[in-house]
């Protein structure tokens, strides 16, 4: 029993680990759709950051100067996104094809080019990497107090900051969308562009704001896989993350609190999966490698397809605004 209890410990902690890049890129969804402008491209704004990341980090040897490489690089992905959807009115979804397309190639070219290892960048230290921070007392405590004890050392201690900030984030997105005046002048611009206009607001400019802050934190979720989780860039790493954190935003209805237990849903699946590897069961037996790693992914395609409800995007989500004279 005590076994069993430290393993499911062990799950919801990787599973915060697995889902840290999926609530970024969620809350980054939200702050894109909420504005009308739709955003596929968070696969490859993510991307882009994690090459970035790792390879400013590999060369400065400093892991803050990495994730200000991938919150640059993901900015102006970001801003190239907006000046074909928001300035010139093109389609919002070629749009955000076209930069994964050019960040799946990019990034491995660049890579070779650079470092001449496959696309990859070189393996980083621990001093180029954000590392897990240890809390007070967490050994202690662990050693000591059963359950309370326990979780504080597995699941609350040994994170590192980008874990905490993900979490950070979602609390802010919250605030920022439903408590603040820019919130509602950011819903108001994805539901009714024309009425905002009427009231001396810029829609363009709130469009690219929020398109700038999407950048902004699927920067830091960029820089999270390839400087924080993993010790430098290999090559799409992001591995579809992006898409799934669109399908939790969808899933959330364009909510925050929603959104993010659907990362954690994902992340808890994919936990799972890694940890019954190599576990024989009484009647199927030994399960398929592949067989296991596609679980989170078609679990996660059939709980949203099953249980999601009725989703009612932003009315104006998808359409250009076209001031009238």
């Amino acid at each position: 029993m005590a076994d069993l209890w430290l393993q499911f410990i062990l799950t919801i902690d990787a599973t915060l680990r697995v889902a840290t890049p999926l609530i970024l890129c969620a809350m980054a969804g939200i702050f894109s759709e909420r504005s009308g402008i739709i955003d596929i491209s968070l696969e490859g704004k993510m991307l882009m950051s994690a090459f970035a990341a790792g390879a400013v980090a590999a060369v400065s040897g400093s892991p803050w100067l990495g994730l200000g490489a991938a919150i640059l690089v993901s900015l102006s992905a970001s801003l190239l996104h907006g000046f074909a959807c928001i300035t010139h009115r093109g389609n919002q979804v070629i749009s955000g094809l076209a930069i994964n397309i050019l960040a799946s190639g990019l990034t491995v070219t660049l890579g070779i080019a650079f470092f001449a290892q496959g696309g990859q960048t070189p393996l980083l230290s621990k001093g180029q990497r954000f590392t897990p921070m240890e809390l007070p007392a967490a050994d202690w405590l662990g050693q000591n107090i059963p359950i309370l004890g326990q979780l504080y050392k597995e699941i609350i201690s040994g994170h590192n900051i980008l874990v905490w900030v993900s979490l950070l984030a979602v609390l802010v997105t919250y605030h920022i969308v439903f408590k603040t005046t820019f919130g509602l002048r950011l819903r108001a611009v994805g539901e009714k562009p024309e009425a905002v206009d009427s009231a001396g607001i810029s829609v363009t400019m709130m469009r690219y704001q929020a398109v700038l802050i999407a950048g902004i934190l699927c920067g830091i979720a960029g820089a999270y896989l390839s400087i924080a989780t993993g010790a430098g860039f290999v090559r799409e790493m992001t591995a579809g993350k992006g898409y799934i954190a669109l399908a939790a935003m969808i899933f959330g209805k364009w909510k925050p609190w929603p959104a993010l237990l659907a990362c954690l849903m994902f992340g808890f699946l994919e936990a799972l999966a890694a940890r019954v590897q190599g576990v024989s069961l009484p009647v199927v037996g030994e399960l398929s490698t592949d067989l296991i790693l596609a679980a989170p992914y078609v679990m996660t395609v059939i709980l949203l397809a099953g249980f999601i409800g009725r989703a009612d995007p932003p009315k104006a989500i998808g359409e250009p605004y076209i001031k009238e004279r």
